[in-house]
């Protein structure tokens, strides 16, 4: 079977540290902390006081009031940030001309969940009659890619999937692999999450899983020798993939290339990983192998580094096996320390970073390391970001249900 180029086109997002690839990456480069006291809910009984909100989104700078009521927010976000993308990519859709090339993936681990908890409320307070009546079309998962193939007509190949921390990267490497092998030319493919609801957010509290810094400014700390937790937060990114002729005959403008996907489970632990790391060093194996890309090639990596003590240890030391002796010379970005853990939009924030990574020349900083680990000693680029060229840059996530996502962007060359 053809194994056709696929190149990413448009890059699309709304984030706590800047929106559209403009102000993501000005957020990036100036090492921005999207990390607030959390002002949304009453945090008294809850250990957990920061999270990574988004400031000043307004729905009706995207589209009408109708539109966004019958919408949850990770909704929202999800289709504001593919209008980002679709503008950036030039692309001009028609939603009355059903485009069967055309699809969709979305992942977010959480979906609507949050938004029916707060639509509980009013049930307790008000009683049935007062719900929502969009209810049923908005607590779903897929709601985000339904709407988004219904503004744009998209007809081709539509996924949505909840793999946790792994679902943002999961949608884009379903994408690639939709229109690497001919199902479609044309790919949005998003991760959006708004779980910052006061039941959702305790549930990860209970389980002991977040940090409880309270100060913002050093809460999230990837890699670091104190780091206590990972910081919840709220984002979509979006990014259009291309197949590589489809995109050349309309002149587009390539910021990469998508060139290789796997994933996998650990089968070990809802929230442990491996100790061994044996499944997450796996998913890397795969990745160089489907790409025939050397370890040494790979100029940067982007790690999942959620900021809990067992996580970056074990990514740490499957870094390790899988680059053996060029591990020390890869640089790794921990972007979370910056812009939170948005859960299963994460993965496409950090695939979006990569992607303006190609021709901005420029390895993105971890913030907040401050305190060496000795079991976590590799070039984590500390407190500011480097001008340097990549030619592959490797992003990593792996969620809770031990399952493990990896995927490898390449300079896009003729």
């Amino acid at each position: 079977m053809e194994r056709r180029r696929v190149v990413i086109t448009g890059v699309g997002a709304i984030t706590p540290i800047g929106n559209g690839k403009e102000g993501l990456w000005a957020g990036v480069c100036n090492g921005a902390n999207g990390i607030r006291s959390i002002t949304r809910f009453d945090t008294s009984q809850i250990k957990t006081k920061v999270a990574a909100e988004i400031e000043g989104f307004d729905p009706l700078d995207y589209f009408d009031a109708k539109t966004a009521r019958r919408m949850d927010r990770f909704a929202q976000l999800s289709l504001a940030a593919s209008d980002l993308a679709i503008a950036d990519a030039g692309l001009h859709v028609d939603p009355q001309h059903r485009n069967h090339r055309l699809g969709v993936t979305i992942g977010t681990a959480l979906g609507g969940v949050a938004g029916a908890e707060r639509q509980h409320e009013v049930y307790l307070k008000q009683g049935l009659r007062a719900v929502d009546t969009s209810l049923a079309l908005t607590v779903f998962g897929g709601s985000g890619s339904s709407n988004i193939a219904i503004r744009y007509g998209c007809t081709g190949p539509s996924n949505a999937n909840s793999n946790s921390c792994s679902s943002g990267t999961m949608a884009i490497g379903e994408a690639y692999r939709n229109i690497r092998y001919g199902q479609a030319d044309v790919m949005i493919a998003a991760g959006a999450e708004a779980p910052l609801y006061e039941l959702t957010f305790s549930a990860f509290a209970i389980i002991r899983t977040m940090s409880t810094n309270p100060d913002p400014s050093s809460a999230c700390r990837p890699f670091d020798k104190l780091r206590d937790g990972f910081v919840m937060g709220e984002a979509a990114a979006v990014l259009i993939l291309e197949e590589l002729s489809h995109a050349l005959n309309r002149d587009a403008h390539i910021y990469a290339e998508v060139v290789a996907y796997s994933s996998n489970n650990d089968a070990h632990h809802m929230v442990i990983p491996r100790p061994d790391g044996e499944s997450a060093l796996r998913v890397m194996r795969d990745v160089l192998g489907e790409a025939g890309v050397p370890a040494g090639e790979i100029s940067a990596i982007n790690a999942h580094a959620s900021a809990t003590q067992l996580n970056d240890r074990t990514e740490t030391a499957a870094i390790k096996q899988v680059f053996g002796e060029h591990a020390d010379r890869i640089p790794i970005s921990a972007t979370k320390s910056m812009h939170g853990h948005a859960l299963g939009a994460s993965g496409s924030v950090e695939a979006a970073i990569c992607a303006l990574m190609f021709e901005k020349d420029f390895i993105p900083p971890t913030m907040n390391l401050l305190h060496p680990d000795p079991e976590c000693d590799l070039d984590y680029v500390p407190n500011a970001g480097r001008k340097q060229a990549v030619e592959y840059v490797l992003s990593n996530s792996f969620g809770f249900g031990g399952i493990n996502a990896s995927i490898l962007f390449g300079r896009y060359q003729k």
